[in-house]
């Protein structure tokens, strides 16, 4: 699905390089609406890790999560007259918040296509940055027809949560080496960490990073053996207490 400006087409991120030029050009453009969050750092951890790890807290960024960065990048990357009729996007939860944030910053509407069952408290940041909220179901085929359908019938502009050359795709396609895959386990253990040792609440999805720098599979990899120093993002400050806490006790 795409946009008439290109904010939801891959095929015009495909010439977009993720290069120092377009990062700066993307962190001038979004430097006034974001928070220019802590990185920490851990004697505790190193030493049971046997690295120097520096974490960049992005749960400490507005709307709670890194997202805002693209979603500000997009949306305000637009003139007037693109977004003179608002924007558009579908998302179960930092995405559509950080959109209803941006928007608000910008002063133009912003139509948010959720699934029946995101949690309870994304729902409520959306509602709280001013998101017009249209429910789908839970399948990405749902959102996406009913995120195509509010475009058609408003002229909003489709802002994508990852497929466009002003979010995550080009970054993804241009510098990633290799994906880790972790158990639940793993992300239970590394937001554990994260809560007791950092003492900086995250949710699930925003331990994974430190998660995947503690596997094993991590640690036999040549870029574990040629580095001195890990950075790592912890994002996603928007935690649902009580499914928290139930996720840690069944770990």
């Amino acid at each position: 699905m795409g946009s008439k400006d290109g904010t939801g087409d891959i095929s015009e991120a495909q010439g977009y390089a993720a290069d120092i030029d377009s990062i700066r050009e993307a962190q001038a453009r979004i430097a006034p609406y974001v928070h220019r969050t802590p990185v920490m750092s851990s004697t505790s951890i190193d030493a049971m890790v046997g690295k120097k790890l520096f974490f960049k807290c992005e749960c400490f960024q507005k709307a709670g999560a890194f997202k805002i960065r693209g979603a500000s990048n997009s949306i305000f990357a637009l003139d007037d007259e693109q977004v003179s009729k608002g924007v558009v996007t579908h998302s179960s939860g930092n995405h559509a918040a950080a959109v209803a944030l941006a928007a608000k910053l910008r002063g133009i509407p912003a139509h948010i296509v959720i699934p029946r069952n995101a949690p309870a408290c994304k729902v409520e940041n959306v509602k709280r940055y001013g998101g017009h909220i249209i429910w789908s179901d839970a399948s990405i085929e749902s959102r996406e027809y009913v995120c195509k359908r509010v475009q058609e019938e408003t002229g909003a502009v489709l802002i994508h949560p990852f497929n466009s050359k002003y979010t995550i795709r080009p970054v993804v396609r241009d510098l990633v080496d290799d994906v880790i895959v972790v158990d639940d386990t793993a992300i239970v253990d590394a937001m554990k960490m994260c809560y007791e040792i950092l003492k900086v609440a995250v949710e699930p999805s925003g331990a994974i990073g430190l998660a995947a720098a503690l596997s094993d599979e991590f640690k036999q990899s040549s870029a574990w053996h040629e580095s001195s120093k890990i950075g790592i993002i912890v994002s996603g400050g928007n935690v649902d207490l009580g499914t928290l806490w139930q996720s840690m006790y069944k770990h």
